[in-house]
């Protein structure tokens, strides 16, 4: 029998996720998961911090090679950070999750687009109070417990 040490030395280790609340009017942009981790669920645009990245610099990184919308001169803020451990998933492993905003302004014309078929099945905007379901699992958490990216 595996000692506690030994099981936890054979974990994955913990990584570093930025995700963005991308806002427009009362609207966020959400994609379905194509991954081993929430397959089919919708979640926000972003992905793992690289080293030596900030926070806001991954947040436009992965939002550009996700959607190919340029967050150029948009303000990108600090939101808030979650600690997710998915261990019921086929693959096991441990985020923890950096979560940003940026507020489009509503006449931004930039078109969508869906970079990563192999990742996403598709971008849109949902209504914040008609969000689809099934949302991704840290989502659909920071929502039941109240979170609401537009009063931040």
């Amino acid at each position: 029998m595996e000692n506690n040490g030994e099981q936890i030395a054979s974990m994955p280790a913990p990584r570093v996720a930025v995700v963005v609340f991308l806002l427009k009017d009362r609207s966020i942009l959400l994609g379905r998961r194509r991954s081993s981790v929430g397959d089919a669920t919708f979640a926000l645009p972003g992905g793992n911090l690289e080293f030596g990245e900030s926070f806001e610099e991954c947040a436009a990184r992965e939002v550009k090679e996700e959607t190919g919308l340029d967050l150029g001169q948009n303000k990108i803020e600090y939101l808030t950070v979650t600690n997710n451990v998915f261990l019921d998933q086929p693959k096991k492993c441990h985020y923890v999750t950096i979560f940003m905003r940026v507020v489009l302004d509503p006449q931004d014309e930039q078109v969508v687009q869906n970079l990563e078929p192999e990742k996403c099945d598709g971008w849109d905007w949902f209504e914040w109070e008609k969000l689809p379901q099934p949302l991704f699992w840290p989502l659909e958490k920071m929502l039941k417990g109240g979170f609401d990216p537009f009063l931040r």
